[in-house]
This record gives C-alpha cells, sequence and structure tokens, in this order.
C-alpha cells in the first residue's frame, strides 16, 4: 500500500541544481572534548573525542559531522569524487554559505514543509529494525521524539538551502541561438543521447471479486478485532502478523504522521476522524482493499494511525472473463466498430486514463516537464514494457494481466501510439533536451561563481590538515 513515499537517509551528496542539498546529521556522539581551529594548546591526537575542523562565518563544522556523513554515504553507496576528507566538509560548507544566504532573504520554510520528510526517514530507520521502536531508540540513544525535533531543523536547512537557489537562477534564461551555438562546435560523439521513447495508450478492466471471497476478509478483519479488544493479543502483533501492506506491517501496521493528501479518501475520511486510541474502526474499503484501523497520535493536520490490510483474492475464473472481454473489445476496435480512444473513454476502469483517451501519463520530472505522456521503456510498468517494446506504432496488443500502482490484479490491452528510437539528441527534434543541458550549464556556472564570491566576503579558518586540500572552489585559505 504506497500511503507515503520510500523514505531517503538525508545523506549530503552532489545533486542536481534544482534538486533538495541535504545538510549535515548531527554528530551522533557528544562532544565531550574540543579542540577549536583558532587554539593555539596543542591536545593529543589520541585523546581527541571531537574538534572543530572548519570555521564558516560564524559556523562551526565539526569532526564529527565529516565522519557522520561519510558513515552515512557508505550505507547508501555515494561515491565521492576527490579525496573524501577534502570533499565532504566543503560541500558541508556550501550549504552553510546557501542557508545564511536564505537567512538574510527571509526565506521561510515551515514545520509543515517538512513533517513529511522527516516521518519518511523515521519510518526508513524502523524499517532496518523490523519495525521495533524500542530497537530503535536504543540504537540511536534518543526517543522518536527527540529524533523529529533534532531532524526538524536539518530538513528545514535543507529546504532553505533548495529555495536559495532556486530563487538566485530564477532569471538565468537561454535562447534558441544560444543552444545552437554551444552544440553547433561539438563532435557527434558528445551530444547527449536521447533514450527510446513511446506513448501508450490502454483500455482496463478490473476482475470482479466474488462476494464471498469479500465476506471471508471481512470476517477475518473481525476476528483480528475481537482478539484486540479482548486482550488476547495487541494491534501491533496482529499487523506485523497479518497485514498485506509489507512496508507498515514491519512497524506493526504504523504509517507515521501523514496529511489527508497522501491517503486514501476513504481511509483518510475514518482516520481523521477517530479520536480513541484504544478503539479499532470498522471496517474500511479503500482502493486497495479492506482496513481496520487504530489511531496512534493526532498532530496539527497530521495523523498517525496503525491499519492492518487484507486484499480479497481475484479468481482465475474472474481474470480469464476479463480477458475474455478485453479480447472482445479489441477485435471490434480492429474491425472499425469504434476507436480505441473511444473505447477507453466509454469501457475503460482506469480512471487515471480514462478522461484521456486511454493515454498513460508519465509524472516524473523529465527536461523542465511536470507531466508528459512520453515513457522511456524502464519508466513504464514492467509488464506494459514487456508488451508494447516489440509492438509497431498504431499495434493493439493482446490482453494481459499487470498487478496496478494500487496493487490491485487488472486486465489490459495496450496500443503503441508513438515511439521514437535512441539517438544522439538534434536541434530539430530535440530541441527542448538540448535547452535543458545548456540552461543547467549556465546555471551551475552561476552558482558556482556565487560561491566563491560568497567565500571572498566570509570569514573562514581551517584546521592545518586541510591547507593542501584541492578544493572545488578557491577562496576557503586566507
Amino acid at each position: 500500500m504506497r500511503i507515503t513515499r520510500k523514505f531517503i537517509l538525508p545523506i549530503l551528496a552532489t545533486v542536481p541544481l534544482m534538486g533538495i542539498a541535504t545538510m549535515p546529521s548531527p554528530a551522533s556522539i557528544p562532544v565531550l572534548s574540543m579542540a577549536s581551529a583558532d587554539s593555539d594548546s596543542v591536545v593529543p591526537v589520541h585523546s581527541i573525542i571531537d574538534e572543530v575542523i572548519w570555521v564558516v562565518g560564524d559556523e562551526a563544522i565539526l569532526k564529527s559531522d565529516v565522519e557522520n556523513m561519510r558513515m552515512q554515504a557508505a550505507m547508501e553507496g555515494v561515491k565521492w569524487s576527490g579525496d573524501p576528507d577534502c570533499t565532504i566538509p566543503e560541500q558541508i560548507a556550501v550549504q552553510k554559505l546557501f542557508v545564511h544566504q536564505a537567512d538574510i532573504d527571509s526565506i521561510e520554510v515551515t514545520d509543515a514543509d517538512v513533517a513529511q520528510d522527516v516521518e519518511q526517514t523515521i519510518s526508513g530507520w524502523l524499517e532496518m529494525v523490523d519495525g521495533s521502536r524500542e530497537r530503535l531508540e536504543e540504537y540511536k540513544h534518543q526517543t522518536i521524539t527527540e529524533m523529529r525535533n533534532e531532524m526538524r531543523d536539518e530538513f528545514k536547512n535543507r529546504y532553505k538551502v533548495q529555495k536559495m537557489r532556486q530563487k538566485l537562477v530564477e532569471g538565468i534564461a537561454v535562447t534558441p541561438a544560444d543552444v545552437r551555438r554551444y552544440f553547433s562546435n561539438l563532435p557527434q560523439d558528445s551530444l547527449p543521447f536521447v533514450q527510446t521513447e513511446v506513448e501508450v495508450q490502454i483500455i482496463c478492466q478490473t476482475p470482479r471479486v466474488e462476494e464471498e471471497e469479500i465476506n471471508r476478509v471481512k470476517e477475518e478483519l473481525r476476528e483480528y478485532t475481537d482478539r484486540v479488544n479482548k486482550g488476547e493479543s495487541t494491534f501491533q502483533t496482529l499487523a506485523r502478523l497479518y497485514s498485506e501492506d509489507p512496508v507498515s506491517a514491519r512497524r506493526g501496521g504504523e504509517l507515521g504522521l501523514v496529511g489527508r493528501a497522501t491517503l486514501d479518501p476513504a481511509f483518510a475520511t475514518v482516520a481523521f476522524n477517530l479520536t480513541d486510541p484504544k478503539k479499532i474502526s470498522k471496517i474500511v474499503e479503500s482502493e486497495f482493499g479492506y482496513h481496520i484501523i487504530q489511531l496512534v497520535e493526532k498532530r496539527g493536520d497530521k495523523v498517525n494511525v496503525r491499519h492492518i490490510l487484507k486484499k480479497p483474492i481475484v479468481s482465475d475464473e474472474a481474470i480469464e472473463k476479463a480477458l475474455s472481454r478485453l479480447d472482445s473489445i479489441a477485435d471490434d476496435i480492429r474491425a472499425g466498430k469504434f476507436t480505441f480512444e473511444d473505447g477507453a473513454s466509454m469501457l475503460s476502469d482506469d480512471k487515471d486514463t480514462r478522461s484521456n483517451k486511454g493515454l498513460m501519463s508519465n509524472s516524473q520530472l523529465q527536461f523542465g516537464r511536470s507531466i508528459t505522456s512520453r515513457f522511456q521503456m524502464q519508466d513504464l510498468p514492467p509488464e506494459v514494457a514487456k508488451v508494447v517494446d516489440t509492438m509497431q506504432v498504431g499495434q493493439i496488443s493482446k490482453p494481459f494481466q499487470m498487478i496496478n500502482q494500487k496493487e490491485k490484479t487488472v486486465c489490459v490491452i495496450a496500443k503503441l501510439k508513438s515511439r521514437v528510437d535512441g539517438h544522439r539528441a538534434n536541434i530539430s527534434d530535440d530541441y527542448q533536451v538540448l535547452k535543458e543541458v545548456v540552461l543547467n550549464k549556465r546555471r551551475e556556472e552561476f552558482l558556482h561563481k556565487w560561491v566563491v564570491d560568497k567565500i571572498k566576503g566570509v570569514y573562514t579558518r581551517l584546521n592545518d590538515n586541510y591547507r593542501d586540500c584541492k578544493f572545488e572552489y578557491e577562496g576557503w585559505i586566507k
């Protein structure tokens, strides 16, 4: 059940220009002994628990900040360009420059802006310890509440950096002449390679679930409610054992603090109306299946609940009926009785594509477009990609079954509307791709110069161990 987005650990890394630049996590160990970068006293290396290695303005960068970031990067497989001992503290310092400017420009980030990312990160940590709050708190030496409070400032800084970078480059633009000029002298093999892109239309039929199967699922959920009410088990234990939402099941059914918009509407209505953490909701039907819900806490416009999800099993007979119906629909389209577009508008069960004549939408950010109908093969659902890969433009597929975004079994016929094979980009066909390359280059050049100019006016002090580093930005050593 995709209630929340996949979590991302807050690691500092080289990020795309318009992406979110992360800030360093607070040190995971207490600073028991400090050696200032400005101190004349000599402290034996073996006795230093933590030390200030850089000072940027009135901000200190600790050795533990760098080590913390190095460990987190290793967990995520991040590779550093150059010497990590030099690259990591420099990137931390650059982020501090952006945060400082954001504060000067009164760029605001609220708790509500970062709440989902905080909960997402905690959920990820809980997954690593099999959903045990106790194990996580023992490992981090903090309560969940303390973790939230600590990360809130960290994520606020992350969004400040993002907004500041966007503000600095918002006026940069390029013309068609700029694009042509930039690429006119590039050799052919230096041009960007544009992967094969396709547009796909679908007509979907959802196999009917038998009433007997629905009753079986509801009876199981009623039994779980009775067991909790009688004190025979806890909601968390039953969720771990029986819930068919694998992500939340590992956490005892808990979703973490989420807003109404991130939840299925029917689920959200019940979840936000719960008031007593000791009571369990009535059975709720959503697009994912059937649930029972228990309140954990409410905080402002967010709610944290536990749930147990059960999905009715679709019979082979129901699937065969849906496939057979689609086969007949495809035959009628080929015979000219109606068009694929009309069939999608009138007969498809997929509400996301029905209003668009069956055309699938790709919401991933690509070349500055927030929504496009073009997909690279790896961005399509795997079942659809496998079918359309060998199809000709205008061809209609045989019926096939797949698991949709709501993790339900559906049956589909697909039509390949268009295909642009992979090729080296050219101005006439791929202007938007090339424009984005030039635009991003201009933005990066502007931001690089901004950082260098900013360094000139900021007090910096580096530990002597960092004076031989090859930095990306000049001016740190004064």
